[in-house]
């Protein structure tokens, strides 16, 4: 069975690139001068530097494998895609109304969502980047959540 891509854009593969040089630039051969620096204080069956120093070095590992996984699978969109789109697509800012609230989200491929950024950077997968994926200014869409709801987008920007 093919493994499904994971569709990201450009700007979310750099970062990704860019996280996984710090690891193994950085935070790799740190973890290494630790875990030599807690062998070289003797006992390593009580030594809680040792512990912490193997403890980090299986995470950056994990992550590590995690990202050379999603390199493998990442279909990059094209930036071309959402330059000019009169709709929502992967790369464009989207106002939208709820209610009296006027929200901007910026759609992004599901590894690369963050709704902590500043715009928050939501999953097309998501139940919000489902129901405005492909939509225009003016349209009324319902997000179906466990409370489905309407949202009705203001404006659409793209070129990011």
């Amino acid at each position: 069975m093919a493994e499904e891509k994971m569709i990201m854009t450009k700007a979310g593969m750099e970062k990704l690139e860019k996280e996984y040089r710090h690891l193994i630039d950085v935070e790799k051969p740190e973890v290494v001068e630790a875990l030599k620096a807690a062998r070289a204080q003797g006992d390593l069956s009580e030594n809680a530097d040792y512990d912490a120093a193997r403890t980090r070095q299986a995470e950056i590992e994990a992550r590590i494998q995690e990202i050379e996984h999603i390199r493998d699978v990442a279909e990059i969109v094209s930036d071309d895609m959402a330059r000019g789109s009169k709709k929502a697509a992967l790369g464009t800012l989207v106002t939208y109304k709820k209610g009296d609230r006027e929200i901007t989200v910026k759609l992004a491929g599901t590894v690369e969502a963050d709704p902590l950024a500043n715009p928050p950077l939501i999953s097309s997968e998501s139940a919000i980047g489902k129901a405005i994926f492909g939509k225009s200014v003016g349209e009324t869409c319902m997000v179906e959540t466990a409370k489905p709801y309407e949202i009705t987008i203001i404006k659409i920007v793209s070129g990011f």
